[in-house]
């Protein structure tokens, strides 16, 4: 059996059960012919904005993507050789093995790894926005760790030591600041907002971009 409501209190009855609300004294309406009401209304408003809008997975405009990406390379690099060791022992030292003899190059490594889940866990553009700094930090994390590296040059009272840093180190360097001026822009503007087709937020609007 159907149920009919009244359409300014809401309130339910079976079909047979009233013709006419006892409080407000309108007619019923079938549930199904009724709009949303102003608290409904109100809740899909608020959860259709566009920058609110969950984005694909894949999804790489808005400095995503290549925010994602950076991270990735980092991790890659910490693996290549930093350091050319010549004198007293000639070899070579990658991030890795600098962060076996000290814990300050693993600092590098725990900033691309964090970075990374929280560029990818951001898929809408309010999100991605509100994760700028926390972007930005982890970001600027290698660049301090790989600064610090440069500025303090190892020497020994007992022997020589000679070595050049690699160009991986260097990379790192420049990677991070890429990284710290993605984040700067990660999420893109408010004003120019781009929705799918089909999405509640483009239906709502009734075009495909925001202005």
């Amino acid at each position: 059996m159907g149920l009919v409501a009244c359409p300014f209190c809401r309130e339910m009855f079976e079909k047979n059960e009233a013709k006419t609300c006892p409080v407000c004294g309108l007619s019923l309406s079938a549930m199904e012919k009724l709009p949303l009401s102003h608290d409904a209304a109100s809740e899909e408003l608020v959860h259709t904005l566009p920058e609110q809008e969950v984005q694909p997975w894949l999804y790489w405009k808005r400095n995503r993507g290549p925010l994602a990406l950076v991270p990735l390379l980092g991790i890659a690099l910490f693996f290549l050789p930093w350091i050319h060791m010549k004198i007293p022992t000639e070899m070579m030292l990658s991030g890795f093995t600098l962060g076996r003899i000290g814990v300050l190059a693993w600092a590098a490594f725990a900033g691309w790894m964090v970075l990374f889940p929280t560029v990818l866990s951001r898929r809408s553009i309010i999100r991605m926005r509100g994760a700028r700094v926390a972007a930005a930090l982890l970001s600027a994390i290698p660049g301090v760790t790989v600064a610090i590296l440069a500025l303090n040059r190892q020497k020994s009272a007992l022997y020589t030591v000679s070595y050049e840093h690699t160009w991986a180190f260097w990379a790192t360097l420049a990677l991070s600041i890429v990284g710290v001026a993605l984040s700067i822009g990660f999420g893109g503007p408010l004003d120019d907002i781009e929705v799918r087709k089909g999405s509640k937020a483009a239906r709502r609007e009734g075009d495909e971009t925001l202005h």
